[in-house]
């Protein structure tokens, strides 16, 4: 299996089965963080969990309301904020190296479709 990188306008993600320690990227145009499989696999659920949550909420909220949601798990915290159909992400990885990310509403759609069809989750 050969490594994967998907990008598109403020965003990329990759994913590399064969790598030793890093598995995964996550990043915009301007900054990127390697992740472990671990913490890949988490951010693409989580980040999949928001993404449904903020569908479900669509219906329950006026369309001038602004939500911000947030998950969790061992390896990172990923907010959405914003309106139901356009929102921002944001994620702090929460081990030892202490890194802080974030993608604009703009770029949110291109992401969650990536980490879709990256590998199945």
């Amino acid at each position: 299996m050969s490594r994967i990188l998907k990008s598109g306008a403020g965003w990329r993600i990759g994913w590399n089965p064969e790598a030793l320690e890093f598995q995964g990227l996550v990043g915009t145009d301007d900054w990127a963080i390697e992740l472990t499989q671990a913490e890949l696999d988490d951010f693409c659920r989580l980040a999949l969990q928001l993404s449904e949550t903020m569908q479900l909420m669509q219906q329950e909220l006026m369309d001038e309301e602004v939500i911000t949601i947030e998950a969790e798990s061992d390896c990172l915290w990923i907010e959405a904020e914003g309106f139901p159909s356009a929102y921002g992400l944001r994620f702090i990885l929460q081990s030892g190296r202490g890194v802080e990310g974030a993608w604009l509403v703009a770029a949110v759609p291109g992401l969650l479709g990536a980490v879709r069809s990256l590998k199945v989750w």
